[in-house]
């Protein structure tokens, strides 16, 4: 069972009803957070049932929400147009978010707010991106800018990011000093969802560690 955040910080929920729903008008378009519909007997059953990010309907939602873990990944690899809280929880057959809601559940990543760190740039090969952003180092600064408000928006103070990859930490670690970074693997690596949970609940150990 996932522990609530509501019983770690002592009864107080760390995102209220207010701040969710400020936080839903202005970011939900690009990011979610790190908590999913029960997975059923298919790997990928029910990943778009965006009903548990609604607290009108989810009564425990709420106090699942941590805003001091950030998980980050680089960009939209399409250029659609999401539901509100849609991005990392992609119904399509050939989406990967399922390896990341296997490799969270009952991780103390479960909760956590989800993002990408370049916004309006759909781009399915990050490489290019990587390109792009060395070439045009004032639209990366712009989104370093936007991402740092973003943290203060959802009222992360000192936050845990958790970067998807080696795209994104990089970004992260060029422009980012003050805040501890943790990379993981990208959910879209070529590893199976066993081996990929197996891999982040070991660094997330490590980090626990002091390793």
């Amino acid at each position: 069972m996932v522990q609530s955040m509501w019983s770690i910080y002592g009864g107080e929920e760390m995102i209220t009803r207010k701040k969710f729903d400020f936080i839903k008008e202005n970011y939900s378009q690009y990011a979610s957070w790190a908590v999913w519909a029960e997975q059923e007997e298919k790997p990928k059953s029910k990943m778009g049932d965006l009903t548990i990010l609604d607290p009108d309907i989810n009564e425990n939602l709420l106090s699942e929400l941590n805003p001091e873990v950030v998980l980050v990944a680089l960009n939209f690899s399409l250029d659609v147009k999401h539901q509100p809280w849609g991005n990392f929880h992609s119904h399509r057959p050939n989406a990967t978010d399922y390896k990341t809601r296997f490799a969270l559940k009952g991780s103390t990543l479960w909760g956590g707010y989800m993002t990408d760190i370049i916004k309006n740039y759909p781009e399915k090969e990050s490489g290019n991106v990587s390109v792009y952003l060395k070439l045009h180092r004032e639209f990366e600064r712009n989104n370093i800018k936007f991402f740092r408000k973003e943290l203060k928006d959802i009222g992360a103070n000192n936050p845990l990011l958790v970067a998807f990859g080696n795209e994104v930490n990089d970004v992260l670690n060029r422009n980012i000093t003050d805040l501890e970074i943790l990379k993981i693997p990208h959910y879209a690596s070529h590893q199976g969802a066993a081996p990929y949970r197996e891999e982040v609940l070991k660094l997330i150990k490590n980090r626990a560690r002091g390793n």
